[in-house]
C-alpha cells in the first residue's frame, strides 16, 4: 500500500512536471512569437512610414521645380504684356517683343501674339542657338480654332494648355501659356509662351525612391505625358491603359482620382507583383504625376529579416522541446525544495545564457581591422538584467549602443531583448542616431504597459574620417579619451518608454588616432562598498588615465570596482563599452609626442627631457632644440601663470607633430582665454625705462617659430607654433 501511494506521488508529481513544462514552453512560444510580431509590426510600420514620406517627398520637390519653371514663363508673360497692349497695331514691333521673349527666358520654346479681329500671328521660337520668325497665321493651321487661344478669351485670364504637338509652330511637344490682352476692356489678342515638355521628361524620369521605382504624369484630360514606356507618350490615356491592366478597377480609380486633383496613395496587383502607387497634382497646369514602387523594394530587407526570425523561432522552440522532454525526464518530485531551487536555478542560468548569446561577445570582434580596437563586457546583479550593449559594422561605419533599463530581473532582461533586437532592426536602414532612438522609443511608448524604461545611448562611428554622431537617451556622458580626459559633451533628453513623439537630437564630434571612448551603466559609478560609498567617476577616470589595449583597460575598471567593493554584494548590473579608434589621421601627417604639465612653474624642467625626444626622433641639432626649448619655455610659463587663477588646480598640454620638413608645436589648455598673439610687437629699439611692461615672451616666440596661431574652441586655448627644419 505504502509503494503503490509512493509511486502514485511520484505519477503526479511527473504529471503536475509535465503541465508545468508544457506551460512555460507555450508561455515561451506565445512570449517569442508576440515579440516578434510586435517587432514585425512595428518595423512594417516604420518601413511604410519611410516610405510614404519619401515617395510624398519627392513628388512634392517635383512639383516645386515644376510650378519654378511655370512661375518663370508666367513672370516674363506678365512682365512683358504691356509692350504687347502699347505695340498691338504694329505687326512688326509684335515680332520683335515675341523674339524678345525667346531670347531672354531660357525655359521658353516660343512666344506669339495671335490678333482676335485680324488673321495676324507673329510666332518667334527657338531654332538650336537662334531664334527664328514665323507665323501662325496660314492656311494650313487655324489658329483661332485652337485650345490655347480659345480658352484664354473664355475665362479672361491666363491658361495652361494640354499638352500638344505643335505642327504650326515650333513642331515639338509643347504645353502653352497664354493670357488676353485687353484694349480698353476689349480683347484684342493673346500671348502666349510655349514650353517644350523635353525638360519635364527628364525631371520626372529622375525620380527614383527606391532602385525600381518608375513614374508617370498625365495632363488634366488624362492623356499620357511621361511615362517608362515611350509608345505611351501622348497617344494613349490612362483610362486606355487602366482597361488594359491587371486590377483594372483600381488602376482606373487611380486615374479618377489624377483626374480630380486628388492626392493619394493605394496598392496594386500588376503582372503577379504588388505595387504602391503615390500620386499627387500639380497645381494651377492641372496636371498629376505618379510614383510606382514594388513593395519587394521597400519590404525586402525586412522580409528576408523576418525569415531569418522565423527559423531561429522554430530551432528555439525545437530547443526548448528538447529542454522540456531531459526537463521531466530527470524531475520527479516537485516537492522537493532542493530540486525546485536547482530547476529555477537552471532555467534562469538558460534565460541569462540566452540573454548573452544577444550580445557581442567574440574579442577583438573586428581581427582583421586595424583601424579600432574594441571591447565590451556586462556582468547582471542577478542571473538576468536590463542592462545591454551593441555594435556592429555597416557601410564603414561603427554603429553601437549602450542602456540600462529601469527595473531588475526577467522584465527588465524582456525589455533589454526588445530594445536590443529594435536597435539593430532599425539601424539596419538608417544612419541617423536621432532617427534610431527616435523610432525606438516611439516603438517601446507604443506598448509600454509596464511603465519600464530605459537609459540609451547610441552613436555612429565613420570609421574613414573618425567624425562620430550621437544620441544620448537620458544615459551616463561616456568618458572621451583624447588629449586629455572628460566627459563627452551630451544633451540630456529623456530615457526611451517615456514619451512617444519625443524628438530626439543629435551632436557631432570628430575622433582623431589614439581618441578612445569609454561607455558605462551606472552600475559601475555607483558600485557601493560596505560603508555605502560610492566608486563615483573620479576614481573610474583615474583608471583610464593609463592608456590600455580595450579588454585590459575593461579589465583593470572591473578590478578596481571589485577591489572598492569588498565584501559588499553586487546592487545593480554592469555593463562597459570600449572604443579606441585607430584610424591614420594624425598619424599620417607623422610621429606625435605629448606631455601634460600641471599648472606649476616647477614643472618647467619636465620640458627639457620632452625637447630631447623630439632632438632623437628628428635628428635636429642642438642650438635648435636650445631655441626651441627657449620659444617653448615662454609659452608655457604664460599660460601657468595667467591661465588658471591663483589656487586653481589646471593642466598645460603640449603635443608635438613630426614630420619630414617641420615641426608643428600645439600648446592648449581650459584656462581663461587669452590670445597671445594679438599682443602688439614688442619696440626691442626703446630703452628698458621707455619699454612697456611685458610682449618680450611673445616676441622671442615669433622670432624663434616660422608661424603661430591661436584660437579658442569649445572653450580650450589653443596656441599653434610651426618651426620648418628643412
Amino acid at each position: 500500500m505504502a509503494k503503490r501511494t509512493l509511486l502514485h506521488k511520484e505519477s503526479e508529481s511527473t504529471r503536475k512536471a509535465a503541465l508545468s513544462g508544457f506551460m512555460i514552453m507555450i508561455v515561451s512560444m506565445v512570449t517569442l512569437e508576440a515579440t516578434s510580431l510586435l517587432q514585425y509590426y512595428f518595423s512594417t510600420k516604420s518601413i511604410t512610414a519611410e516610405a510614404n514620406r519619401r515617395a510624398e517627398g519627392h513628388l512634392k520637390a517635383t512639383e516645386i521645380q515644376i510650378l519654378s519653371v511655370t512661375d518663370q514663363v508666367e513672370t516674363a508673360v506678365r512682365n512683358t504684356i504691356w509692350s504687347v497692349q502699347n505695340q498691338i497695331g504694329k505687326p512688326d514691333s509684335l515680332a520683335a517683343i515675341t523674339a524678345r521673349m525667346v531670347s531672354q527666358n531660357k525655359v521658353i520654346y516660343g512666344s506669339s501674339v495671335a490678333l482676335v479681329e485680324r488673321n495676324v500671328a507673329p510666332y518667334s521660337f527657338r531654332s538650336g542657338d537662334e531664334v527664328a520668325q514665323s507665323t501662325l497665321a496660314t492656311d494650313e493651321y487655324d489658329y483661332k480654332s485652337q485650345e490655347w487661344f480659345r480658352k484664354p478669351l473664355e475665362i479672361s485670364g491666363g491658361y495652361w494648355s494640354e499638352p500638344y504637338y505643335d505642327e504650326g509652330g515650333g513642331g515639338v511637344i509643347m504645353t502653352t501659356y497664354s493670357v488676353p490682352v485687353m484694349i480698353k476692356g476689349k480683347p484684342a489678342a493673346v500671348f502666349t509662351a510655349d514650353v517644350s515638355l523635353d525638360w519635364l521628361t527628364d525631371l520626372v524620369g529622375s525620380v527614383k525612391v527606391y532602385p525600381n521605382t518608375y513614374n508617370f504624369m498625365i495632363s488634366r484630360t488624362g492623356r499620357i505625358m511621361v511615362s517608362p514606356a515611350e509608345t505611351l507618350v501622348m497617344r494613349h490615356s490612362i483610362q486606355e491603359v487602366a482597361q488594359k491592366t491587371d486590377g483594372s478597377e483600381v488602376f482606373a480609380e487611380v486615374g479618377e482620382s489624377m483626374l480630380a486633383g486628388k492626392p493619394g496613395n493605394t496598392q496594386l496587383k500588376y503582372n503577379g507583383k504588388v505595387l504602391r502607387v503615390f500620386f499627387d497634382t500639380i497645381s494651377r497646369t492641372g496636371w498629376s504625376m505618379s510614383i510606382i514602387i514594388p513593395e519587394d523594394d521597400i519590404y525586402g530587407e525586412s522580409r528576408k529579416m523576418g525569415s531569418v526570425v522565423l527559423l531561429l523561432q522554430i530551432l528555439g522552440i525545437i530547443l526548448l522541446i528538447v529542454i522540456l522532454y531531459f526537463t521531466i525526464k530527470n524531475q520527479r518530485d516537485l516537492n522537493n525544495a532542493s530540486e525546485s531551487k536547482n530547476r529555477i536555478e537552471g532555467e534562469l542560468q538558460a534565460a541569462s545564457d540566452i540573454q548573452r548569446s544577444m550580445l557581442p561577445k567574440t574579442f577583438p570582434p573586428f581581427p582583421s581591422r586595424d583601424d579600432i580596437d574594441m571591447s565590451a563586457a556586462i556582468v547582471p546583479a542577478k542571473e538576468v538584467g536590463g542592462d545591454l550593449y551593441d555594435f556592429y559594422i555597416r557601410d564603414e561605419k561603427l554603429f553601437f549602443c549602450i542602456g540600462d533599463v529601469s527595473g531588475k530581473g526577467v522584465p527588465a532582461s524582456l525589455f533589454m531583448a526588445v530594445t536590443r533586437s529594435l536597435f539593430r532592426s532599425v539601424s539596419n536602414h538608417e544612419h541617423s542616431p536621432a532617427k534610431i532612438v527616435t523610432t525606438i522609443n516611439n516603438t517601446v511608448s507604443d506598448s509600454n504597459d509596464a511603465s519600464m524604461f530605459v537609459t540609451f545611448f547610441c552613436g555612429v562611428l565613420d570609421m574613414k574620417t573618425g567624425h562620430l554622431v550621437y544620441c544620448n537617451a537620458g544615459h551616463n556622458a561616456p568618458i572621451a579619451l583624447t588629449d586629455h580626459i572628460d566627459e563627452l559633451q551630451v544633451d540630456p533628453n529623456i530615457p526611451l518608454g517615456v514619451l512617444p513623439g519625443y524628438e530626439f537630437t543629435e551632436q557631432e564630434a570628430d575622433m582623431s588616432y589614439d581618441d578612445a571612448l569609454f561607455l558605462y551603466t551606472d552600475g559601475v559609478s555607483e558600485a557601493e562598498n560596505i560603508n555605502h560609498e560610492l566608486f563615483g567617476e573620479e576614481r573610474m577616470i583615474k583608471v583610464l588615465h593609463t592608456r590600455r589595449p580595450a579588454a585590459e583597460q575593461l579589465s583593470c575598471i572591473a578590478d578596481a570596482v571589485i577591489k572598492f567593493r569588498g565584501e559588499a554584494a553586487q546592487s545593480d548590473d554592469i555593463t562597459v563599452l570600449f572604443i579606441h579608434y585607430l584610424g591614420q589621421n594624425e598619424a599620417e601627417a607623422g610621429k606625435v609626442l605629448k606631455m601634460t604639465f600641471d599648472n606649476d612653474i616647477k614643472q618647467i624642467p619636465k620640458l627639457e627631457g620632452f625637447m630631447d625626444q623630439v632632438q632623437e626622433a628628428t635628428g635636429i641639432d642642438t642650438s635648435l632644440t636650445m631655441s626651441l626649448n627657449l620659444a617653448l619655455e615662454e609659452a608655457i610659463t604664460n599660460v601657468m601663470m595667467y591661465a588658471y587663477p591663483k589656487g586653481q588646480h589646471g593642466n598645460v598640454n603640449l603635443k608635438a607633430i613630426l614630420r619630414d620638413s617641420s615641426i608643428e608645436f600645439v600648446l592648449w589648455d581650459k584656462g581663461i582665454p587669452f590670445d597671445p598673439t594679438a599682443a602688439p610687437e614688442a619696440d626691442t629699439t626703446l630703452g628698458v625705462e621707455e619699454r612697456a611692461i611685458g610682449g618680450l615672451g611673445i616676441h622671442l616666440v615669433r622670432n624663434i617659430m616660422d608661424s603661430i596661431s591661436y584660437e579658442n574652441k569649445n572653450g580650450m586655448n589653443i596656441l599653434t607654433m610651426i618651426k620648418n627644419t628643412k
